[in-house]
């Protein structure tokens, strides 16, 4: 099988299992517990916690592990709306995040909160002066994706972080969990974000482990509440092993980042010359100047799940344009954002790579493909 579909999720390293399953066997013990093995526990945790922070450029008591992108993005969302109802209660988005964030600032509109939503260009990118002029004084939040899990758009994070300090006492949010270890991601004082969410399952861990990461000590209201651990933002026994693995595999991505970028950008190219071939029966969702490890294309009047079942029985696991979207009928929200032409609306397809990808699997994808186009519309590249 080849899997083409790691913007979903990344098969674990087996670095990464080998350290959950040894720290699951050896140190098992409450890391909140006063005797040597729960001591012996915490120190682990503490050392996972630090090269967390070292990687995000914060201190250790700014990382909270939690159990993914999800939990980090409705925690950074309702955390500090919660927090800051005092300084008002405008929020503002983009109409291209993920639903983590898009439910619950819905949510928070049904309690009174002001919404408003961000436009993207055909290129997927929000407009710097339309952030300018929705900015205001009583601006909360401003929460904006790095990289969009559907077709790889980059948006202007450094710009907008200076546009969004300079003109209000928001704080902003990026969701990181696409970006995080393939692309430089950070604190780099008010020149960046000030607070980030990034999950495990994306960069070869383990689902069910991730980050909230902050800049500097912020009011944020913890919405799980106990025992009062990781410093009474997230109450509940520490899970020390996902912990641990997901450090572990925080710095596996990052060490090997550049290399791996450059082979992305390889096969990224020779995917948009090879479809290129399929003239005006293929629409590329993604740009030249989006990431390289995500290409979204669609083909001219045919549903998206029809070629992820063709290409299944080729040996090939692609998806639609995201896992959360793709079991449903609807149209993605992205794909609406983008204004794909209604023949190409229903045909998006989602290839992404990860660091377990290879020049073989790459062109496995293009003699399958070529397959699928023959037998479901009579194309062949010529």
């Amino acid at each position: 099988m080849i899997y083409l579909d790691n913007a979903a999720t990344t098969k674990p390293h087996k670095e990464v299992l080998d350290t959950f399953v040894q720290v699951n066997e050896l140190y098992y013990a409450n890391p909140a517990s006063i005797h040597e093995a729960g001591v012996t526990a915490n120190q682990l945790l503490a050392r996972a916690r630090d090269q967390v922070a070292q990687i995000l450029n914060t201190e250790a008591k700014e990382v909270v592990f939690t159990a993914g992108g999800t939990e980090s993005n409705n925690f950074a969302v309702f955390g500090t709306a919660h927090a800051s109802t005092h300084k008002g209660k405008h929020i503002l988005t983009t109409e291209v995040e993920h639903p983590s964030v898009l439910e619950a600032v819905k949510r928070l509109a049904k309690e009174g909160f002001e919404v408003e939503y961000l436009t993207v260009d055909a290129k997927g990118v929000i407009s710097l002066e339309e952030l300018k002029q929705k900015v205001r004084k009583d601006t909360i939040l401003v929460s904006i994706m790095h990289v969009n899990n559907e077709m790889g758009a980059i948006q202007p994070i450094e710009e907008a972080a200076h546009i969004i300090h300079s003109q209000s006492r928001a704080l902003f949010h990026v969701d990181a969990v696409q970006s995080f270890g393939k692309l430089q991601v950070s604190f780099n004082g008010e020149a960046g974000p000030d607070i980030l969410s990034i999950s495990g399952h994306k960069i070869h861990a383990l689902k069910g482990s991730g980050v909230i990461a902050f800049r500097k000590p912020f009011s944020i209201v913890p919405y799980i509440v106990g025992g009062g651990q990781e410093f009474g933002l997230r109450s509940g026994t520490v899970a020390v092993p996902q912990a641990v693995a997901f450090a572990k595999a925080a710095r596996l991505a990052v060490e090997s980042m550049d290399a791996q970028y450059k082979k992305y950008e390889v096969w990224q190219t020779e995917l948009r010359t090879y479809l290129q071939h399929f003239g005006n029966e293929i629409h590329l969702l993604s740009t030249e100047f989006g990431v390289p490890y995500i290409l979204s294309f669609s083909v001219r009047g045919l549903k998206g799940e029809i070629l992820i079942n063709a290409l299944q029985k080729a040996g090939v696991i692609v998806s639609t344009s995201s896992a959360c979207s793709s079991k449903q009928t609807k149209t993605s929200h992205v794909v609406e954002a983008l204004h794909v032409e209604q023949d190409f609306k229903k045909g998006v397809l989602r290839l992404s790579f990860g660091m377990q990808t290879t020049e073989a699997d790459i062109a496995a994808f293009k003699g399958a493909f070529e397959q699928v186009m023959k037998q479901l519309k009579g194309e062949v590249v010529g």
